[in-house]
């Protein structure tokens, strides 16, 4: 009888272990100087390292013209992105001052090299302005390649270049002509280079600095920005002489307003209240919220005192004038649907307070009791002064709040059923064998066909699937009582475990990555754009952290002999033909066009669109939520004519692969 071989065994080599520090002294203390904080740790700065974060390097420089503008100097606002990558912004303020510093350092070296330098720290010189710590410029200079500043000012023109923010030599005295500073009466001129080695990608997106500078031209009235792009020839040009009234229009632009914009301003002391109000015929909501100009994505104190004025407000006419009886208030979601706002606070930079260098959160809880006793007083007025107004906007509350009671009653029915709410997961959903959510996947799949085969080809330790039959309901137009009732949607829901609406319980999510996958088709881009609009209106959270995926499947399927290659793209399919007919090996080569993930059988759906180590995903992301709410409105809402004037206009951009 044979012998059975003894199994393999591997030697691991001894690997030499460093020495375990066990001492802690002095000298094991160290004190980061100058710009090296930012070098090293980046992110605390401008948030993180990827497109946003460099597109904050831009709004750090361009909030410094702004605040020129602020304090009444600056007209014009210059934003160039260079064929290189550059960014240059140029304004015609004061100019910053370049004469010797206490320090022995010009002004100017000291503004660009040093953290916390600047002239906003105790409201004198800027009484409103978006800077408040000294850092912004400096730590824009740190994370640049390269940065040359360019001043004007008392006549003549000073210089001084930077190399990842360490002066390359003293600001010095230079005579131009050919360039824009030279044709204004003073100011200061920008240009810079993002690090490669903080930034992977480090190309500006034009649409992305449009919509930053758009917000801020409507808060900064009669501010000039002119934005031109090398590369593409884009450019743009922004002023608004009505503010943040205009910029409410802006926003509900494609959606049937319901009554004038409300706007109410108040000046408490130092500190300047200003809102703008409107109601459409919409379901969803859209809040903007400003201090000093700043964008305050995740609100803060203001937002916080805006929404308790104004369920209060409504509240208490509602009663007044009989449409509410017995204690039966509206509450706040029910008077934020179809509202339309834009809160703003402009403050002394010494006493502003933000959750963060990137400022995406007011923390002055005194703010909070300002904005809502003015915008009640506002509120109050208005409604007396416009009944007709006031009634719309009452019945538009009326309808929401008969939506909610209803969709309370569905969700309720459903639960009894076993649904929603600890109740059984959905018979279809196959579920993967990981309990950990940050290790799970979901895959929503289009049709049975592909579900089946998404199925077979899993990981079933992390990946799970839930195949959709047909089209979803469009929730852009839906109440949410048809939402919870529409038999794919309560499965999606049951499946992701967080619930809906006022049941949403975020930190319940069993998936964090979430997968749409869909066939490379007309129809399976209408599915996507569906799933899309149902996350966008109804489960904003998943989107905003980043789980939202969209799978990416291979367009064809090229053979040559035994050889089979994938391409995602017309041109890269090309690329592998070309290839293979200038090669030596002599074989037919076949060229097959998937309609649909159904045509693969499990192990090409695993390689080419579900492996981790090999698939393509698209994540979701909102850079412009106000231009994310206007597309969703324009696409699936119920206006016709604006949907027809985009597709008229972009017909033939569109192309059909046969």
């Amino acid at each position: 009888m044979a012998k059975k071989p003894s199994p393999k065994v591997t030697k691991k080599k001894a690997q030499k272990k460093s020495p375990k520090i066990t001492e802690y002294t002095a000298d094991h203390i160290q004190v980061l100087e100058g710009l090296e904080p930012v070098k090293r740790r980046p992110a605390m700065y401008i948030g993180s390292t990827d497109s946003t974060g460099l597109h904050h390097l831009v709004t750090e420089i361009i909030d410094n013209s702004v605040d020129e503008a602020l304090a009444g100097f600056a007209k014009n606002v210059w934003v160039t992105i260079h064929k290189d990558n550059k960014v240059t912004v140029t304004d015609d303020g004061r100019g910053i001052p370049t004469e010797l510093h206490k320090s022995g350092l010009s002004a100017l070296e000291v503004a660009m090299t040093k953290l916390h330098a600047g002239a906003k720290f105790d409201g004198r010189v800027y009484k409103v302005s978006g800077g408040l710590h000294g850092v912004g410029a400096s730590v824009v200079n740190a994370l640049s390649e390269w940065m040359k500043v360019t001043v004007k000012r008392n006549g003549k023109i000073y210089t001084q270049e930077y190399k990842r923010g360490d002066p390359q030599g003293p600001v010095k005295t230079v005579k131009l002509s050919n360039c824009q500073i030279a044709k204004l009466p003073s100011g200061t001129s920008t240009t810079f280079l993002p690090d490669k080695k903080v930034f992977k990608d480090n190309s500006f997106d034009f649409q992305q600095i449009k919509s930053r500078i758009r917000d801020r031209a409507y808060l900064v009235p009669g501010l000039f920005f002119h934005l031109y792009d090398e590369g593409t020839g884009q450019s743009c040009a922004f002023c608004f002489d009505g503010g943040i009234k205009s910029l409410v229009k802006h926003l509900n632009r494609g959606k049937a307003a319901l009554n004038k914009v409300i706007y109410i301003q108040k000046q408490i002391d130092t500190i300047g209240v200003e809102v703008a109000i409107q109601y459409n015929d919409s379901f969803s909501e859209t809040i903007a919220s400003f201090a000093n100009v700043i964008n305050t994505k995740q609100g803060g104190s203001h937002l916080t005192g805006f929404r308790s004025a104004l369920t209060r407000a409504i509240n208490d006419y509602a009663k007044k004038t009989g449409i509410t009886k017995n204690g039966n208030g509206f509450l706040g979601d029910d008077t934020r649907q179809g509202l339309t706002a834009v809160v703003a606070i402009k403050m002394p930079p010494d006493k502003l307070q933000f959750e963060g260098q990137t400022k995406v959160k007011l923390g002055n809880p005194e703010i909070t009791p300002m904005v809502q006793t003015t915008v009640k007083e506002g509120l109050d007025i208005f409604f007396e002064e416009n009944p007709s107004d006031a009634r719309r906007i009452l019945e538009k509350i009326a309808l929401s709040a008969k939506a909610r009671i209803a969709a309370k009653a569905a969700k309720e029915a459903i639960i009894r059923k076993g649904a929603l709410e600890g109740g059984l997961l959905p018979g279809k959903l196959a579920d993967c064998q990981e309990k950990d959510p940050s290790l799970s996947e979901l895959f929503i799949v289009e049709g049975d066909s592909a579900g089946g085969s998404a199925k077979q080809g899993r990981d079933r330790k992390f990946q799970a699937i839930l195949p959709l039959r047909g089209k979803i309901l469009n929730t852009e137009r839906a109440p949410l009582d048809k939402i919870v009732k529409f038999a794919e949607l309560k499965d999606l829901i049951i499946a992701l475990g967080t619930g809906i609406a006022d049941t949403l319980t975020p930190e319940k999510l069993r998936y964090h990555r979430i997968i749409v996958m869909t066939d490379a088709d007309v129809d399976g881009e209408h599915i996507t754009t569906l799933l899309l609009t149902f996350f966008y209106r109804h489960l904003p959270y998943i989107v905003e952290n980043g789980h939202l995926f969209v799978a990416q499947p291979p367009l064809y399927k090229i053979q040559r002999g035994k050889e089979i290659r994938y391409a995602y793209t017309e041109e890269e399919k090309e690329e592998i033909v070309k290839k293979f007919q200038m090669s030596n090996v002599k074989h037919q080569i076949s060229v097959q066009r998937y309609k649909g993930l159904g045509e693969m059988n499990p192990e090409q759906l695993w390689e080419t669109t579900m492996d981790p180590k090999k698939r393509v995903l698209k994540q979701v992301t909102i850079e412009d939520t106000a231009e994310a709410d206007r597309t969703f409105n324009m696409l699936m809402g119920k206006e016709v004519p604006p949907r027809r004037r985009f597709i008229q206009s972009h017909a033939k951009l569109a192309t059909l692969d046969v």
